[in-house]
């Protein structure tokens, strides 16, 4: 069955992946959307769009991340990741669609010792973790059909990113320091892309779905392990040094640990989920620049 799909946060990692899957994805049909043609928060703009395009599924793609910023900017980050969920949860309703929201690891503390799965208690521990939680919540309790879809550590072509960040910097320094002690996922954004879309094609418009899953790439780094893995396979000699989250101040507190279990969504939607240094691999060839002869 052919759908119509609103992506929000249209130029957004994600949202720009989506973007490039959706032409050569001819079997459905998407609608990109990002500021200032769309703001989340107005229930008004995004009726419109949803009557406009005959919506059958929102993908919501936008949020609040500037994770330190959100510190001390705490309206604007409520303001979109948990008021503008409401609205998106609220037209799906209204719409009779499916609302796919994307989320993050931040829900939790990092206090784990093993991947958390969907049912674990959430304890944010900043203002980003705490707005992405709350939204959830409002979808929870407002959209009759949704699929919440929390992630980590996202890099993509697109947009500012760890991977870019870590390029740049490894062009210009022969050494840098990375922290050790905060163990996660990275997540290609175009495969969480091409997972989404797997879902879309595959979902029952005539059932309800009330889901929260899990989705990064196979197996656990550090961030000093990912720039490590991105020298190497990006041929820089800058060598990374090993260093401590203390050494390391920022404004906002991190997971210490936010590994993710993926096995509901690997079960439930026969998604497959490549190994992260993989993936990075084939973005670090896309975005390699051409040789000059």
């Amino acid at each position: 069955m052919k759908m119509n799909i609103l992506v929000t946060g249209s130029k957004g990692q994600l949202g720009s992946e989506l973007q490039e899957l959706s032409a050569r994805c001819g079997s459905q049909q998407f609608f990109f959307y990002d500021l200032p043609e769309l703001d989340i928060t107005s229930h008004d703009l995004v009726d419109h769009v949803c009557r406009e395009h005959g919506i059958n599924v929102i993908v919501n793609c936008a949020a609040y991340t500037a994770v330190d910023k959100a510190e001390t900017d705490v309206e604007t980050a409520y303001r979109v990741n948990r008021d503008g969920s409401a609205v998106l949860a609220a037209c799906a309703k209204e719409h009779h669609a499916l609302l796919v929201h994307l989320s993050t690891d931040y829900v939790f503390n990092g206090e784990s010792c093993t991947p958390y799965r969907e049912n674990d208690p959430p304890t944010p521990l900043g203002v980003y973790g705490k707005s992405k939680w709350e939204g959830e919540e409002r979808i929870r309790q407002i959209a009759p059909s949704y699929l919440i879809i929390r992630t980590s550590w996202l890099y993509s072509a697109y947009g500012a990113n760890f991977v870019k960040t870590m390029l740049r910097l490894g062009a210009e320094r022969e050494t840098l320091n990375v922290v050790v002690d905060q163990i996660g996922t990275p997540t290609y954004a175009a495969d969480l892309a091409a997972a989404i879309v797997t879902i879309i094609e595959n979902y029952d418009p005539d059932n309800q779905y009330k889901e929260t899953y899990h989705y990064s790439n196979e197996g656990v780094s550090s961030w000093y392990d990912f720039a490590v893995a991105i020298m190497e396979l990006s041929g820089l000699s800058c060598r990374v040094v090993p260093v401590e989250s203390a050494q390391y101040p920022q404004i906002a507190p991190r997971p210490h640990f936010s590994v993710l279990n993926k096995s509901a969504i690997k079960q439930d939607w026969r998604v497959e989920i490549p190994y992260w240094r993989d993936s990075l691999a084939g973005l670090l060839e896309k975005i390699r620049p051409p040789v000059q002869e």
